[in-house]
């Protein structure tokens, strides 16, 4: 596979998989009636803006992730105060725009000293024009436009906080949701492209073909079936192969295949691998397959979905106990490391690859670690216990920290997989 094509698909994996997970928060938010300010890919300065409706949709430089910015999930930012000097744009009898800086460069506006304004509840603004008060009724959709930018106002209802329970958690838990579901569904279409392994096979193929290594250069093909090593039958032993050929760094070895019922010999010498000591031809081997049924492809997607939330949970409690090193940890660089390498292997195991980082994002974002999906569930929980929510200033707080300290350890683990690019090291 072409560098630019590993490259494409790499990126591919990341962004459908962060788009998913955004996506299921904003569409619940939408269906609730919340205002959704901002719907963003990635963390730090905007490489893309556009706004579409009510929502700016933006792609950021740090692919660590993505964010739905609602109105109100945070303290609002009430920006106009009484006795503040503004310019409002009208339409009809209702305000349209507040402009709340370079006054004098606005046209088509009304000057005045705002008395008193309401754009949360009764949506109201009175202004002193020229000695006399006036009041307006201020649109639920006006603008705030300060330092260049628009900040669509959010009444109440149109906000977080004053939704229920249930749509507020609906609209938190749809994110990790989404990326099960999304797991579910690849892994599905991996048993399709990979069909069901045979109950009793009686030879093995060759898998994948690793470009550069001495098996491509020899022009083995996937789908080859290994026959012999050195005029040894192989059949069903995939041990036995591997051991020859892990005990022939350097020494010619031929390997039999028999390729659209053609036998085929192909002198090939392992190379010497450095981490295992062993030699490497760069082939995978696999046992003969069937066509997945329909049915069946559901149970197996479910299985394998099973099988990896508890070896991730697993991953996760030894995390907390204490039970790993720095170098058992991988940021965004490992990540894309592992998935290029992946993605050279061919589209069926990249599919497969895909949909455990889907169900790895989507647990990971249920954990009650401040900032992440777990923790808000965790405040909206304590209010349904509590029957009045947190102080929202405290709750931002601690997401704020809780925010802080996984950008730390992002920025730790990431030092170290570059360190260990550096080093050769995988």
């Amino acid at each position: 596979m072409h560098t630019l094509q590993v490259v494409f698909l790499t990126v591919m994996v990341f962004f459908v998989i962060v788009t998913i997970h955004e996506w299921g928060h904003f569409f619940f938010a939408k269906r609730a009636g919340i205002l959704v300010r901002e719907f963003a890919i990635g963390f730090g300065p905007k490489l893309f803006s556009v706004k579409r409706g009510e929502t700016r949709y933006t792609l950021r430089l740090v692919p660590a992730g993505g964010f739905v910015r609602m109105a109100g999930e945070d303290p609002e930012l009430v920006e106009v105060q009484p006795g503040q000097t503004i310019a409002v744009r009208l339409n009809g009898d209702k305000v349209t725009r507040f402009y709340l800086d370079r006054l004098d460069e606005r046209s088509n506006v009304l000057r005045g000293e705002v008395e008193t304004i309401d754009i949360e509840n009764r949506l109201r603004l009175t202004m002193n024009v020229d000695g006399v008060s006036e009041t307006y009724s201020v649109d639920p959709k006006a603008l705030l436009i300060a330092k260049g930018k628009e900040t669509q106002i959010a009444p109440l209802d149109r906000q977080f906080g004053s939704k229920t329970l249930g749509q507020r958690a609906m609209a938190i838990v749809a994110g990790p949701m989404m990326n099960f579901v999304l797991a579910f569904v690849l892994f599905a279409a991996y048993y399709q492209m990979a069909g069901v392994q045979l109950e009793n096979p009686d030879h093995l193929l060759i898998g994948d073909v690793l470009p550069g290594k001495p098996a491509a250069e020899a022009h083995l093909k996937s789908g080859d079936v290994i026959d012999s090593i050195n005029g040894t039958k192989i059949g069903i032993d995939y041990d036995k192969m591997i051991a020859m050929i892990g005990k022939s760094a350097g020494v010619p070895l031929t390997i039999g295949v028999i390729r659209d019922g053609q036998p085929l010999s192909f002198k090939i010498t392992p190379q010497l691998d450095p981490s295992s000591g062993e030699g490497k031809v760069g082939i995978t081997a696999a046992f003969p397959t069937r066509p997945a049924k329909l049915g069946e492809t559901f149970t197996l997607a479910g299985k394998a979905m099973k099988t990896m939330t508890v070896s991730i949970i697993q991953g996760f409690k030894n995390l907390i106990i204490g039970n790993f090193k720095l170098d058992d940890l991988g940021g965004p660089v490992r990540t894309a490391q592992v998935t290029s390498q992946i993605a050279e292997q061919g589209i069926t195991e990249l599919t497969s690859w895909a949909a455990l980082l889907s169900l790895y994002l989507g647990i990971f974002n249920l954990l009650p670690i401040p900032a992440l999906d777990g923790s808000r569930l965790l405040f909206i929980g304590l209010e349904a216990v509590r029957g009045r929510p947190v102080d929202p200033n405290r709750e931002s707080m601690v997401h704020f920290i809780g925010f802080a300290m996984l950008m730390l350890l992002m920025l730790a683990v990431t030092y170290n997989d570059i360190l260990r690019l550096v080093r050769g090291e995988h």
